[in-house]
């Protein structure tokens, strides 16, 4: 569900009318909806109400500081995977003990970071970052809190750049070889072990997956105990995916996802985490861009329009589907099919390729749906294209939470060596 929805023919964001919007800030531009947002965080939340869980957010999803908070003020916790998220999340005012750093290459740096910070967990990626982290925190005097995130080799069904439960993914440690790594944890200084991590993939849009991995983690759970590690958390990840159209069977809501999760742990006694980010985000925010060119090519008619893939590159990286649709209503008509393309000097740059749909005039503003998670965050400024503004609306209300940035201030960002 989401908050972005016609009103007398106008696309509004909850009650906030985008081509108004589109004049005042320019296009192209992101929309985030705080309603949307906060509901998803709450059916998340409550989904596992009834159990000691803490959710979260992941923030590469969309680490706009806006948005961090208007989570964190529902209760949100993070997962981090730089040191930049870090100082995001805690710049957000999210606390210590309900942030969670995951990823496989961590610094130096960033892993002082985490123990300066004192954050809930480490989800350590392989023996080495493991005596890294100890080397660290020793040091320091002080106890980090790790666990180690196993790799149970289980197919997401998802797109194959973003698996990462498989074996030929670079995460985790194999799950065969895992009770080792643990035994070494156990032994190493300036650390005590808590939990164990696992997270399959994004975007996963059937239950088996988890189901899977789930009853593997689980098992694994008693293991450990039986070795002697004090197990008191389960990283269960993110990774459950939403509905972006272009006829795919809608992925599970959180509810059924929270079943399959408290089959597999109601024994343990564990709290357990969760990572979700696009389930959270995805369909929280929207791209509005507007139509430059109607071009007819010999065998295809182009929608140029102002958005590129450096603005949003998830449909040339992913094959991804966003449904696309006018901000303002069109008459009924015969679709056409064409290419809705951007002004990147690639062929790649397209946000949408053989699709059905009311052609639209120069001037017109399109919205591609489901744009909130993975877009923002992985633009560029290719082409010296800068990054383009981003807005949250709360009711009838409108914030600029990014403001666009200017050509010059990426020039000026050079530095020329003394011989020029």
């Amino acid at each position: 569900m989401h908050h972005f929805a016609y009103r007398n023919g106008v696309l509004h964001a909850e009650a906030v009318n985008l081509l108004d919007l589109a004049r005042s800030v320019g296009t192209p531009f992101y929309c985030y909806s705080t309603a949307t947002l906060t509901r998803h965080f709450d059916v998340f939340a409550q989904a596992f109400s009834d159990v000691r869980a803490i959710v979260c957010y992941a923030l590469k999803a969309n680490s706009n500081q806006a948005v961090i908070k208007t989570l964190a003020s529902r209760g949100a916790g993070a997962d981090v995977v730089s040191g930049g998220e870090l100082l995001r999340a805690r710049a957000a005012g999210i606390p210590p003990d309900k942030i969670m750093f995951s990823g496989i290459g961590k610094t130096a740096a960033e892993l002082a970071l985490a123990v300066d910070e004192g954050i809930l967990c480490v989800n350590v990626e392989s023996e080495a970052e493991l005596e890294l982290l100890s080397s660290i925190a020793a040091a320091k005097a002080r106890s980090a809190r790790v666990s180690v995130r196993v790799n149970p080799d289980i197919d997401a069904k998802t797109h194959e750049k973003i698996a990462t439960g498989r074996a030929e993914n670079k995460f985790g440690i194999p799950i065969s070889r895992a009770r080792e790594v643990y035994a070494l944890a156990a032994k190493l200084p300036g650390l005590t072990v808590t939990g164990v991590d696992m997270h399959i993939g994004s975007q996963i849009t059937k239950l088996d997956p988890f189901d899977n991995a789930f009853a593997l983690l689980a098992d694994f759970v008693r293991t450990l105990r039986g070795d002697g590690h004090p197990i008191t958390h389960i990283d269960l990840g993110g990774g459950l995916g939403i509905p972006y159209g272009g006829g795919t069977d809608p992925p599970p809501d959180p509810h059924a996802y929270a079943a399959v999760v408290k089959s597999a742990t109601r024994d343990l006694g564990c709290t357990l985490i969760f990572e979700p980010g696009r389930v959270l985000a995805g369909n929280a925010g929207i791209l509005v861009t507007q139509v430059l060119y109607i071009k007819r090519g010999e065998r295809k008619t182009f929608v140029i329009v102002d958005a590129g893939m450096n603005d949003l590159i998830r449909p040339t990286l992913y094959e991804a589907h966003h449904e696309i649709r006018p901000v303002r209503e069109r008459p009924e008509a015969s679709g056409v099919t064409v290419d809705v393309v951007g002004p990147v000097c690639e062929s790649g740059d397209f946000l949408a390729l053989d699709r059905t749909m009311n052609q639209p005039d120069p001037g017109d503003l399109l919205a591609v749906m489901s744009a909130g998670a993975y877009g923002a965050v992985e633009a560029s400024t290719y082409n010296t294209r800068p990054l383009i503004p981003e807005v949250l609306v709360r009711e009838g209300e409108w914030a600029l939470v990014r403001p666009r940035l200017a050509a010059a201030s990426l020039i000026a960002l050079d530095r020329l060596p003394p011989w020029l």
